[in-house]
């Protein structure tokens, strides 16, 4: 069988994607406004939940790493 004939199939993946032209393209999302006078308390409450959590965590892992540091080191 002749390389071109295997490469046939492949060459169609090369060619670029053609965009609907026009006004007769519809997107599937839309953008809407985000209620700013009604926020969500859950996820404004969540995240700030998680913040606090991630840098309390990061200050004690910190303090950890900073006590094995010293240990393994005879700094203290």
């Amino acid at each position: 069988m002749a390389p071109s004939a295997l490469l046939r199939p492949f060459c169609r993946l090369l060619v670029p994607a053609r965009l609907p032209s026009g006004s007769s393209s519809r997107s599937k999302f839309y953008v809407r406004e985000p209620l700013h006078n009604k926020p969500d308390w859950l996820k404004v409450g969540l995240t700030l939940g998680t913040s606090v959590f991630m840098w309390i965590y990061l200050f004690k892992q910190h303090n950890e790493d900073v006590l094995e540091y010293k240990r393994r080191n005879g700094l203290e």
